[in-house]
């Protein structure tokens, strides 16, 4: 009767004993099949895939401003668009008497001056990686800044969209813009936009928000 007990018990302990490594396999295997990225790509890197189509497109916003006037605008335009930013520094800065416009000042000789093209301090960094660019001036006499004209023709534009923006007291963007066209022949360009210095980031926001680009 001992001996058939023992039998017995020997006989339970195995099958517990079998029961057990079957569900530790089990475990195993199914960790192994979670290691992989979330759409099941063993090969996918972090972030492959993801808003492909809008990393794609990065937007610049460039701006000079003689006066920190279209410096404010294009900071807001920046915020409106979660862009990079980029400012046109003048190889010799403009004083006060460059801009005193009632005298044979400076900035007077260049709008005057079709050929005039001041220098600029700096250079954009890859600027072929940006797809849209706001561009950003303040109105002289009518029209943008030769500094402008001289930043347009550093670069290429090619297949770009360009959108500008000027400040002024009351004066509209007019052929300010338009008259830009012609230094970007293979560019897409928007209609513009003309912000008094005070303008708020609301009106900012909806005008940005309006573009299709």
């Amino acid at each position: 009767m001992k001996k058939l007990l023992g039998v017995i018990l020997v006989i339970v302990m195995a099958l517990f004993g079998l029961a057990a490594c079957t569900n530790g396999g089990a475990n195993t295997s199914d960790n192994g099949s979670n290691i992989t990225g979330e759409s099941g790509d063993k090969n996918q890197t972090p972030g492959e895939g993801e808003n492909k189509g809008e990393t794609d497109k990065k937007v610049l916003v460039v701006y000079f401003s003689a006066t920190n006037t279209t410096k404010g605008v294009a900071q807001k335009i920046q915020t409106a668009t979660g862009s990079a930013i980029y400012e046109i520094v003048p190889a010799v800065p403009y004083t006060s008497a460059d801009l005193n416009y009632n005298t044979d000042c400076r900035a007077n000789r260049e709008q005057n001056d079709s050929s005039a093209r001041p220098a600029i301090s700096g250079s954009v960094e890859d600027i072929g990686q940006y797809s849209t660019v706001f561009i950003g001036y303040p109105i002289w006499w009518g029209q943008a800044p030769k500094i402008i004209y001289t930043f347009l023709e550093s670069y290429d534009f090619s297949g770009k969209t360009l959108i500008p923006f000027c400040t002024s007291g009351s004066s509209p963007i007019g052929s300010s813009a338009t008259n830009l066209h012609s230094l970007t022949p293979n560019a897409t360009w928007l209609d513009g936009q003309r912000f008094s210095g005070s303008a708020g980031q609301s009106a900012i926001n909806s005008w940005v928000n309006g573009l299709n680009y």
